[in-house]
């Protein structure tokens, strides 16, 4: 049986990045938010993921286009920030990464250390394969209609959850919130189910004569 496990950081918005603009411009975002919903700010998280299958290690995150001038950074999909045509620029794309041997660069700034994810071969294949087909709707709007906004938190809750990951228990540290996070498993429970539905029409279609 091969070994496998699923490690998730929670890392701060912005933490790491040198001029401040993410951090600030995620304070001025939750602050407008939480004055919205009539609520007391809370702080940020993204996260990411290191996949270890036997001695293979992979990270899977969502990254700018023009965050890293690597070839080989394991990119399997890509999709448009902000608005679909802008994304025809690659300041304006994100990048979905499964970098065999990659890094998570702002690691060290993860808070609460990595969460265990609990998995199995069976569901760290079928994660692995998912997050190549990740819906690569455009980053900060509400294409898929979730309720939020689209992003690198709705590629992990999408790839753990359809890949059949237990979430329930799996929350941002420090009372904090994670924008996104509840979209990617909306989105998630609506593809499953869909795939249920069709299972289940081509099991009872008549066979042929």
């Amino acid at each position: 049986m091969a070994d496998v496990r699923i490690e998730l950081y929670w890392l701060p918005v912005g933490a790491g990045e040198p001029t401040g603009l993410v951090r600030l411009s995620g304070r001025a975002y939750e602050a407008a938010s939480a004055r919205l919903e009539r609520r007391p700010s809370r702080p940020l998280f993204h996260s990411a993921l290191r996949v270890f299958v036997d001695d293979a290690e992979f990270v899977v995150e969502m990254a700018p286009v023009w965050a890293s001038d690597l070839r080989d950074r394991g990119v399997v999909a890509e999709g448009a920030v902000g608005r679909p045509w802008l994304g025809r620029s690659r300041w304006f794309r994100y990048e979905i990464r499964c970098w065999r041997g990659g890094v998570i660069p702002d690691r060290a700034y993860a808070v609460g250390g990595p969460v265990r994810i609990d998995t199995d071969p069976a569901r760290v294949e079928r994660f692995l394969r998912a997050v190549r087909r990740f819906p690569t709707a455009t980053w900060g709007r509400d294409e898929q209609r979730a309720g939020e906004m689209w992003n690198s938190n709705s590629l992990v809750s999408w790839a753990l959850s359809v890949s059949g990951h237990d979430l329930s228990d799996v929350v941002p540290p420090m009372g904090g919130r994670a924008p996104g996070w509840a979209a990617g498993m909306a989105v998630a429970a609506r593809d499953v189910a869909a795939r249920d539905v069709a299972a289940r029409d081509v099991g009872s279609a008549p066979a042929a004569s």
